[in-house]
């Protein structure tokens, strides 16, 4: 092999590589969605082979990764769009702790046993079960806790309109319904909605809503 001819393809490799990851968005290697890592892990071997084998053009090289890229594209525009889409690519939270009980079933269901849980609760500095009131198992794999008479728990914003869905697990959380809450927003000026991008409860009372721009 040439290796002058394999410098310059690293370099084209590493250049083009930066420019798709950029146009693919940002996101933390902590929240990567299952299908996130599956396509990282092809590009990555995309570009190893397209740096090897010298015989394949560079037009070659790219078209796999430029069709990965596309569809990657493309399925996170859906899922900004539809709700089912979103769940179906990046999955859907799970409780493994809900009110201070284990689900078993959940934990089964979702491949995660105990020594799991343990770890992570330790990596939290959370030495006691009983302390956790919810464990809720994210698509990318972490877990989010809270505590009994935890702050955070009390004073975070509770969604009532996601996408212009409404959250009916959420609404009854609150001791409120769809009634409510249409009534709310038609106070508010808002006639759908489906006009409505987020909508949150706040723990004073008051809501935050979130118009789409593109309904307006």
């Amino acid at each position: 092999m040439d290796p002058l001819t394999i410098l310059i393809r690293t370099l084209l490799v590493y250049i083009f590589l930066l420019i798709i990851l950029r146009v693919m968005g940002k996101r933390e290697l902590g929240q990567l969605s299952i299908l996130d890592f599956v396509v990282s892990i092809m590009i990555a071997e995309l570009a190893v082979i397209s740096i090897e084998n010298i015989r394949m053009s560079m037009l070659e090289a790219f078209l796999p990764i430029v069709l990965l890229s596309v569809i990657q594209i493309a399925l996170a525009f859906l899922s900004l769009k539809s709700e089912k889409i979103r769940h179906l690519v990046d999955g859907t939270p799970s409780y493994i702790i809900k009110e201070g009980k284990i689900d078993e079933k959940e934990m089964r269901r979702q491949r995660y046993n105990f020594d799991d849980l343990m770890m992570q609760l330790r990596q939290k500095n959370i030495k006691d079960l009983s302390d956790v009131e919810f464990a809720i198992l994210e698509p990318s794999g972490e877990l989010s806790v809270f505590e009994e008479n935890d702050e955070d728990q009390i004073s975070m914003p509770l969604p009532f309109i996601i996408d212009g869905v409404i959250q009916h697990s959420h609404l009854k959380k609150a001791g409120k319904n769809e009634l409510w809450l249409r009534r709310e927003l038609r106070k508010a000026g808002i006639k759908t909605v489906k006009e409505v991008s987020y909508c949150a409860f706040r723990a004073d009372g008051t809501m935050f809503v979130d118009l789409d721009d593109n309904k307006k």
